[in-house]
């Protein structure tokens, strides 16, 4: 992620510049009106005059954390301001014990396809943020199993017929292409190899693994059934990947974006971000880019080119299984002045509540 502002950091504010900068940001994202001299200086409960204020402020917008949207208006943070903000200033606590539950609560229904679990998902995090909810399907399908047995028989018309036994008792068989002169044993040892490293894992998970020990020798299996297992990988990799391609997202609560419009100019940002929204091939490549975060992920403004025009920020966390394999994404996006400290927290917690309600390993 790449921001589009000089170099600044905290070190280069004094303690006073720094009480007020954080006033003034608090004040702004609770109402989302610039913030003047003298409403600061009232409810500070400093003993500061506005004059003083004044000049801290203007020093503030010099060092490009503070703007006037108007002339003679008050202050209002700037990208690079929020982006200070919630990396220097911002105090995010974990959720207390009954918002948790709430959580919980509203998430609960134990028999609730996959798809209507994420549905309500996406709903759940637009009422409670205030903004949009957004919710990136896994790239696997939702509880599919993990394997309990491959198997590779030899046709006739030179090709195998692959046999994969999944744990609920799913059977699926593939077609493949069988190398010339693979003998029955190759055929039996490939998937004696395969059945012991994939069973209880799915082939995605094991994939990596199953690779790496064949590249450094220790397989200890002939050159005809590596070739096999190699040819049989790529392939069902292959399938995975057009799988990836249909992932759906899921946006909820778009409505929620109209509430509390205080001009026309939010108003065309609003608009802008409809249309954002519609180019879902777009953000589904940026919720992918999660899985470069260890946790949550925040986008604010012009960091995320998708979002650049209508300025808005994107709260995202990964969710994923038990063996914190990525199943995919959830989050909400709404206007900058989103109330961080509430929803940072709110959608890393989801995010653990969904990837707990889609981990097959679970049940």
């Amino acid at each position: 992620m790449s921001a589009p502002f000089p170099t600044f950091s905290l070190s280069d504010l004094d303690s006073r510049a720094r009480r007020i900068f954080r006033d003034i940001v608090e004040s702004y994202l609770e109402t989302g009106l610039p913030v003047g001299s003298k409403t600061l200086a009232l409810s500070s409960g400093r003993s500061l005059s506005p004059a003083t204020i004044r000049n801290t402020m203007a020093e503030l917008s010099r060092f490009g954390l503070l703007a006037a949207p108007h002339v003679s208006a008050g202050r209002v943070p700037t990208q690079a301001g929020l982006r200070l903000f919630v990396d220097g200033l911002l105090e995010i606590g974990d959720l207390g014990g009954d918002e948790r539950q709430r959580l919980e609560t509203r998430l609960s229904g134990v028999e609730q396809s996959p798809d209507h679990f994420l549905e309500q998902t996406s709903g759940m995090l637009a009422g409670l943020a205030g903004g949009a909810g957004l919710v990136l399907s896994p790239s696997a399908a939702p509880g599919s199993p993990p394997l309990r047995h491959v198997e590779f028989v030899a046709l006739d018309d030179g090709q195998a017929l692959v046999v994969l036994v999944y744990t609920d008792g799913r059977i699926e068989n593939r077609l493949m292409p069988r190398p010339e002169g693979l003998l029955p044993a190759s055929l039996e040892r490939a998937g004696n190899f395969l059945s012991a490293r994939l069973k209880g894992r799915r082939l995605e998970e094991a994939r990596a693994d199953i690779l790496e020990e064949m590249e450094t020798g220790q397989a200890q299996i002939d050159v005809a059934a590596e070739g096999l297992i190699k040819q049989g990988l790529a392939e069902w990799s292959g399938s995975a990947e057009a799988t990836d391609n249909k992932r759906a997202l899921i946006v909820r609560g778009r409505a929620q974006l109209l509430d509390n419009l205080e001009a026309q100019t939010d108003l065309e940002r609003i608009r802008l971000l409809f249309e954002d929204l519609e180019r879902k091939e777009e953000l589904i490549a940026l919720l992918d880019r999660t899985e470069e975060a260890d946790g949550v992920k925040i986008f604010i403004g012009t960091e995320n080119p998708l979002f650049s025009l209508s300025g808005s920020s994107l709260v995202i966390a990964p969710y994923r299984d038990a063996a914190q394999n990525i199943l995919g994404a959830v989050g909400v996006i709404g206007p900058t002045r989103l109330n961080y400290a509430r929803v940072i927290p709110m959608v890393d917690y989801t995010a653990q509540l969904v990837g707990r309600r889609l981990d097959p390993n679970a049940r």
